[in-house]
C-alpha cells in the first residue's frame, strides 16, 4: 500500500498542457450570460449585484485550469465556501447561486492535467469541502449521497481521460521505438555485410601481395569502397535503437524488390479484387541500401493498409520517382474517399511508417484524396542522413 500510495504521489503532471483552446471561448460565450441573466432572474439569490460580479470572476478563473489546477481548486472552493458562510450568517440561507455549477470543470481538470501530489492536495480539499457544506446545511441522506457523487463525478471522469489518452501515448511510443528497433536492425545486417567483404578482401590481400602486387592493390580498392559504404550506413545508424533479438540472416530488402508487391491480376477467388501495380522510373539511379529497405517496408505497409481497409477498392498503384535530391514514394488506391484511419484513430501503421521515413530525414504524409481514395506519399534523401 505504501508502495502504491508512494507512486501517485510521484506522478508526474500531464506535460505541456493546451492553454487556451477553441472550447475556453465557448464556455466564456455561454457562461458570462448565464451568470448576468441569473443575476436578474434568480430572485432566490443572496445579494445579487455582488454575487454575479464573484461569479464572473471566478468563470474567469477557469482558463488557468489546465495550467494551474491546484490553485484554481483552491480559489474555487474557497469563493464556494465563503460565499456560502457569508449567506448562511447574513441571510441564514444557503448560497443560491446555480451557475456556480461550473466549478466541476475544476476537479475534471486537476485530476486531468496535475502532477499526483497536487492530486492527492486537491482531494483532500474537496472532502474537507464537503463535508463542511454537508454539516452546514444537512438536507438528509439521499441528497448527502447525491451531492458527493456529482462532486467527485468529474474528479473520476478526469482521471480515466488521463488514463486512457497516456495509454495510448505510449502505445504509439512502443510503435516508433518498434520501428527503431527494426531499422536499426536492418542497418545493421548491411553494415555487417560490408565489414565481412572487407575482411575476406584483407586476407585475400595477404596472400596474394607477396606473389601480385597488383591484386594486393585491387584488394585495397575494394576495402576502400567498402568501408565508405560502410560508414555511410554507420551515419545512418545514429539515432536509432538497437533491439537485443539476433540478426536475421535473410537479405534486406531492395529496391528492385518492390516489382515482387505488384499484382497485376487478382487471385482466383479474391473477393476485393485488387490489382497492384508497381512503377520504378529508370532516374531513381543509385540509394542507399537502408533508403532501399525503407522504401520496401513502406510500400508493403501502404498495401496492407489498402487491403484492408480500402473500401470498394480495385487497384493500388505504386510509384516510385527521383525528386532532386530524394526519393519520392507515391502509393494510391482508388477507394471510397476516407476510406483507411487518420492518426487519430487508433490505429498506429502510419506512426510507424512516418517514424521510419524520419529517422531516414525524410517526411510521410497520408490522407484521403479530395476525389477518390487515399494516398501515401514519402520523400526520403537518396542517401539517408540518420536522425
Amino acid at each position: 500500500m505504501a508502495a502504491l500510495l508512494r507512486t501517485l504521489l510521484d506522478e508526474p503532471a500531464v506535460p505541456d498542457p493546451p492553454r487556451r483552446v477553441w472550447r475556453d471561448w465557448v464556455l466564456l460565450a455561454v457562461a458570462y450570460p448565464t451568470v448576468v441573466v441569473e443575476g436578474i432572474v434568480n430572485v432566490n439569490a443572496t445579494w445579487r449585484p455582488f454575487s454575479t460580479v464573484l461569479a464572473l470572476a471566478f468563470v474567469t478563473m477557469l482558463l488557468w485550469r489546465r495550467t494551474h489546477p491546484l490553485a484554481v481548486l483552491v480559489g474555487s472552493l474557497a469563493f464556494v465556501m465563503i460565499a456560502e458562510r457569508l449567506s448562511q450568517a447574513l441571510y441564514g440561507e444557503p448560497f443560491e447561486y446555480y451557475s456556480v455549477a461550473f466549478v466541476l470543470l475544476v476537479p475534471y481538470a486537476l485530476f486531468r492535467w496535475a502532477s499526483g501530489r497536487h492530486m492527492a492536495i486537491g482531494l483532500g480539499l474537496m472532502v474537507v469541502m464537503l463535508v463542511s457544506m454537508l454539516a452546514g446545511d444537512w438536507t438528509g441522506i439521499g441528497d448527502a449521497i447525491g451531492g458527493t457523487l456529482v462532486f467527485f463525478f468529474p474528479a473520476g471522469l478526469g482521471l480515466e481521460v488521463r488514463q486512457i489518452v497516456g495509454n495510448r501515448e505510449r502505445d504509439r511510443e512502443q510503435v516508433k521505438l518498434r520501428e527503431r528497433e527494426l531499422l536499426a536492425r536492418e542497418l545493421h545486417d548491411t553494415v555487417a555485410h560490408h565489414v565481412s567483404a572487407i575482411a575476406i578482401r584483407a586476407q585475400a590481400g595477404r596472400v596474394v601481395g607477396s606473389d601480385d602486387p597488383a591484386g594486393a592493390l585491387d584488394a585495397l580498392a575494394v576495402i576502400e569502397q567498402e568501408a565508405s559504404r560502410t560508414l555511410a550506413e554507420m551515419r545512418s545508424i545514429v539515432g536509432t535503437l538497437r533491439g537485443t533479438d539476433p540478426a536475421e540472416l535473410a537479405p534486406q530488402p531492395r529496391l528492385d524488390d518492390l516489382r515482387g508487391l505488384a499484382d497485376p491480376a487478382p487471385s482466383v477467388g479474391n473477393e476485393r479484387q485488387l490489382v497492384v501495380n508497381v512503377t520504378i522510373a529508370d532516374d531513381v539511379g543509385d540509394v542507399g541500401t537502408a533508403v532501399e529497405t525503407a522504401l520496401y517496408r513502406l510500400s508493403q505497409e501502404a498495401i496492407t493498409n489498402a487491403r484492408r481497409h480500402a473500401r470498394d477498392a480495385t487497384l493500388v498503384s505504386v510509384d516510385v520517382g527521383r525528386d532532386g535530391d530524394a526519393v519520392r514514394l507515391i502509393v494510391h488506391d482508388d477507394g471510397r474517399p476516407s476510406s483507411q484511419p487518420t492518426e487519430t484513430t487508433t490505429g498506429y501503421g502510419l506512426v510507424g511508417m512516418t517514424e521510419r521515413a524520419h529517422l531516414l530525414g525524410g517526411t510521410l504524409t497520408a490522407g484521403p484524396c479530395t476525389e477518390k481514395g487515399w494516398r501515401v506519399e514519402a520523400s526520403i534523401p537518396r542517401q539517408a542522413v540518420g536522425r
